[in-house]
């Protein structure tokens, strides 16, 4: 038994090996959410990934959420949480506990974690260095007569992507909070998965991975699709195979893509070692997106 198990992980090396090598000194950018960031055993699962990536030679940027993480506290706080569209109502008093929990506790607790397994992480919001510069999100009118004030909910503006790089060619890991600064120094909530296809397209990332709660983008028959490109999305948008919750995360992967990354890949953040089995193995594991 033990010579078929050091049999199976020499084979698993073999075949991780291209992999390894088509990838070094390759950018990939991680969004970080969902069951992937509350569980224990696959925060560290996660973390290893991540610190393994680096070992190998490329060059991981986490762009994290948070949105239970700050929802529990407004709760504790006896703030009430509203939400239009989807996007959380961001006041001031809503805004200070937004940086409280994403810069402070859910930013930290990734870099401590990834530190204890060996990594380098440092951990940023948007405000340093200027690296997400930000406007406010003006919401498009329907015909349902609507309050469309979000407060200070953002859109990008600009990212400077000098810091992640200077971190990157020093041997950090950079794990990003998603939230950026105003020309008034004001601060911005941001959609993570925005953020993070924004910055891949500035890196000229090799990938884009969108860890979510979901195998990826299912069919009508709930069967996993793997290899799309934009035409095929147009279509699964088109006849309401992709929807709800899922709808803006292919838009982000769209926009990726039209920015020059290479693939996006939406994968599920609830399979242990998700990060490594869709870089390493030839199966690879959710939906993978690329240019035409």
């Amino acid at each position: 038994m033990v010579r078929e198990e050091a049999h199976e992980t020499a084979r698993v090396l073999n075949e991780a090996l291209p992999y390894i090598q088509r990838f070094a000194g390759k950018t990939m950018v991680i969004k970080y959410g969902g069951n992937a960031m509350t569980h224990k055993d696959l925060k560290n699962s996660f973390a290893r990934n991540i610190v393994l990536m680096k070992h190998v030679g490329i060059n991981p940027v986490i762009v994290h959420g948070g949105g239970p993480q700050i929802g529990d506290l407004l709760g504790r706080l006896g703030i009430e949480s509203r939400f239009i569209r989807g996007m959380r109502v961001t006041d001031a008093e809503t805004m200070d506990v937004v940086e409280m929990v994403l810069g402070g506790q859910v930013n930290k607790s990734i870099v401590t974690l990834i530190n204890r397994h060996g990594g380098k992480a440092i951990g940023l919001s948007g405000k340093d260095g200027g690296l997400i510069k930000a406007t406010p999100l003006q919401l498009t009118p329907s015909d349902i007569e609507e309050d469309l004030e979000l407060g200070q909910v953002g859109k990008i503006r600009s990212v400077d992507p000098s810091i992640i790089e200077t971190l990157d060619t020093n041997d950090f890991i950079p794990v990003i909070a998603p939230i950026g600064v105003g020309e008034d120094g004001a601060s911005y909530n941001i959609n993570a998965d925005l953020v993070a296809s924004y910055i891949a397209g500035v890196l000229g990332a090799e990938k884009l991975l969108l860890l979510t709660n979901t195998p990826g983008i299912l069919n009508k028959n709930n069967e996993l699709l793997t290899g799309l490109m934009p035409p095929d999305i147009a279509d699964l948008i088109a006849d309401q195979t992709i929807q709800g919750g899922m709808l803006p995360k292919v838009q982000c992967a769209l926009e990726a893509l039209e920015m020059g990354v290479n693939t996006v890949t939406i994968i599920d953040g609830r399979v242990n070692n998700a990060v490594l089995l869709e870089l390493f193995t030839d199966q690879g594991i959710g939906t993978q997106i690329r240019q035409i």
